[in-house]
């Protein structure tokens, strides 16, 4: 299910805004326009597939941080509304406050007001799931529209509560292929960078969101898959004559890096730079056995060398091949550089009387240049 179109509203600095996004989107533009905002929508909506959005939303600050701070027509509820359509199907919740006196929920935590997941087919919209405050209507794959007896919380997203593939699979298909994406937004490369240790010896197809697992992720293309064509090449490019070396695990895996300059000494992951250590964590987690449905990065150039931002174009630009990606930069260079190697034309953020909006977008959600 590929990500067709981004829609958020009353959500931070994004009032109201929808978007197509394609197999590799990319965003860039000053601090503080929003953008992350637009990176942490995504965000949301995985933790609505895992049950956890108003936990996700309460670690903001609540309603009263999360909610769009600028005008509200008078009357009008407070409600954060986030959705993606995938083509084929749409998933849309809504988030406000608890009413006063209702059951269930702290005063000012994030409650769900409503959810829809609908099947477009033949020109046709069926419901799949429809929740309005703590009734759920959900299509069986045999008895069709259903009452589902579940005792919800305020605070729990329906989605995130169904677990009966058999009697919900389209549900189920779309819950799982949520809970797949990446974020690698928060790879640390400090001492205690979980980057710079040894990981346990388990065949890791897929790079875990913090880069822990990155020693067993070479391991597994080395020792296992038997191929690293792509991640040599990824290497060479960004650090002419140096080698990865990755030896076969026992309890644990581990790697390091041979430079040219010191051919017979291996520096360990905890003595490299953290711009190498940056640069390789990308590497594992775009070049990785198994990518998944779709990956997020949030200012990938962080800590990068100016000359690291070519080959990291063309590494993104290699994994776009293989799954969606959603990219978030500040850096012009790194924009230009993907435009070139990506075959994709970057968006540029702004804010407009403190709203963030996107150069080119029509309020009918297509850019100038699409209509």
């Amino acid at each position: 299910m590929i990500v067709r179109e981004i829609r958020a509203a009353n959500y931070r600095s994004l009032r109201s805004i929808r978007f197509p996004t394609g197999p590799l989107t990319v965003f860039v533009g000053a601090n503080g326009v929003g953008k992350t905002n637009l990176y942490r929508v995504l965000k949301l909506l995985q933790a609505a597939a895992a049950g956890t959005l108003s936990r996700e939303l309460a670690t903001e600050g609540g309603m009263q941080s999360a909610v769009w701070a600028g005008r509200r027509r008078a009357g009008q509820p407070v409600r954060i509304v986030l959705a993606a359509d995938f083509g084929d199907h749409s998933y849309e919740v809504a988030v406000g406050v608890p009413s006063p006196g209702g059951p269930g929920a702290f005063p000012l935590e994030p409650h769900i007001k409503e959810e829809t997941l609908l099947f477009h087919h033949g020109g046709r919209t069926t419901k799949l799931l429809e929740r309005r405050g703590p009734s759920v209507i959900a299509r069986a794959a045999e008895e069709g529209r259903v009452e589902v007896s579940r005792e919800l919380l305020a605070s729990e997203t329906a989605l995130g509560a169904f677990d009966e593939p058999q009697r919900f699979p389209e549900l189920h298909a779309l819950r799982r292929t949520m809970l797949d994406w990446r974020f690698y937004h928060s790879l640390r490369t400090d001492a205690d960078s979980a980057l710079r240790r040894p990981c346990l010896a388990v065949t890791s197809p897929t790079m875990a969101s913090d880069g822990s697992n990155l020693a067993a992720v070479f391991a597994t293309l080395v020792h296992i898959r038997g191929d690293t064509v792509d991640l040599d090449r990824a290497i060479e490019d960004a650090f002419p004559g140096a080698t990865l070396d990755v030896p076969l695990p026992g309890r644990e895996a581990s790697f390091g890096m041979v430079l040219p300059e010191h051919p017979k000494r291996v520096f360990e992951a905890s003595e490299l730079s953290d711009g190498t250590l940056r640069y390789l964590a990308l590497a594992g987690a775009l070049l990785a056995l198994r990518l998944p449905a779709f990956v997020a990065l949030n200012e990938p150039e962080s800590s990068l060398h100016p000359d690291l931002l070519e080959p990291l174009a063309r590494l993104i630009a290699k994994a776009a091949e293989r799954t969606q990606i959603w990219l978030v930069t500040h850096s012009e260079r790194l924009a230009a550089a993907l435009a070139k190697y990506g075959q994709v034309q970057p968006r540029s953020v702004f804010k407009r009387e403190g709203e963030t909006w996107i150069e080119g977008l029509k309020a009918i959600g297509r850019f100038e240049e699409d209509e």
